[in-house]
């Protein structure tokens, strides 16, 4: 049955109307057709079987059952990520929501390439809504994790302080090198294996802070560990900054969350 994405105030007294893009989509792509019978998830988690009315520019149809959607992991993962240059972040929003995260909070960090006035980074996030909506709709999840506005670092961490676990990847967590500062050899923390719990609650909440293309600098990662984050390293290869924030998502639902759950 074709998936549909909804906001919950376009159902009304057991009606649906469908936005112009999903009208669009369901109308000259799908050529679906009055009486057909699709899936409309409202972005908040549950899921309802709609048969069409009308298909126009605006597409209406009839609720026939509502039910709660299951694809949500147990655990709730914000991907704190540092903004990339190009086109990456789609590409991080797209995977992230794929592997269940419910919430993606850009952040702008010392060493973050892309600078815009505050018009465009509006901008830049309701094109990555779109993408965490369209990702929602394949892998199938009623949750649609909201994409925020860029905000400096700072404001960032502030937003983990409810977090049950807060974890800032940072490179130089890996060991001690020739050439580090005592400040680098007191912040070498630990790797991501060993700081993590045996298991987490139903319901914990889990904050993950991934740096830029050149890394978070060395007081960022200072204020992020005075703020209660663990300086965490994943071994001996360095990831780009678009491959660390799904991988290491993997990697916590693997061990919290559904990843790999047996139905």
């Amino acid at each position: 049955m074709h998936r549909f994405t909804i906001t919950p105030e376009r159902i009304r007294d057991g009606r649906v109307v469908f936005d112009r893009d999903e009208s669009r989509h369901l109308a000259r792509v799908l050529r679906l057709r009055s009486g057909d019978t699709v899936l409309a998830a409202d972005g908040a988690g549950r899921e309802y079987t709609v048969r069409l009315e009308t298909v126009g520019d605006e597409a209406t149809g009839t609720v026939l059952g509502v039910d709660t959607n299951e694809h949500e992991s147990p655990v709730r993962i914000t991907l704190f990520q540092s903004v990339p240059k190009g086109d990456k972040m789609e590409s991080i929003v797209r995977a992230s929501t794929e592997l269940g995260v419910v919430r993606v909070v850009p952040v702008l960090t010392a060493r973050t390439i892309v600078t815009l006035d505050t018009g465009r980074w509006r901008d830049r996030a309701r094109r990555w809504q779109r993408v965490a909506k369209e990702a929602a709709k394949q892998c199938g999840r009623a949750l649609v994790p909201p994409v925020d506005v860029p905000r400096p670092l700072g404001e960032a961490l502030e937003l983990g302080n409810d977090a049950d676990l807060r974890l800032c990847l940072w490179e130089g967590a890996r060991g001690v090198a020739a050439g580090q500062s005592e400040g680098e050899a007191r912040l070498l923390g630990t790797t991501l294996a060993a700081s993590l719990p045996l298991t987490l609650p139903g319901g914990s909440r889990i904050a993950l802070l991934i740096g830029p293309e050149g890394g978070l600098a060395l007081d960022e990662v200072e204020a992020a560990r005075a703020r209660g984050w663990a300086i965490v390293g994943v071994g001996p290869r360095v990831l780009r900054t678009e491959t660390a924030g799904p991988a290491i998502v993997a990697v916590l639902q693997a061990r919290f969350g559904d990843l790999g759950a047996q139905d």
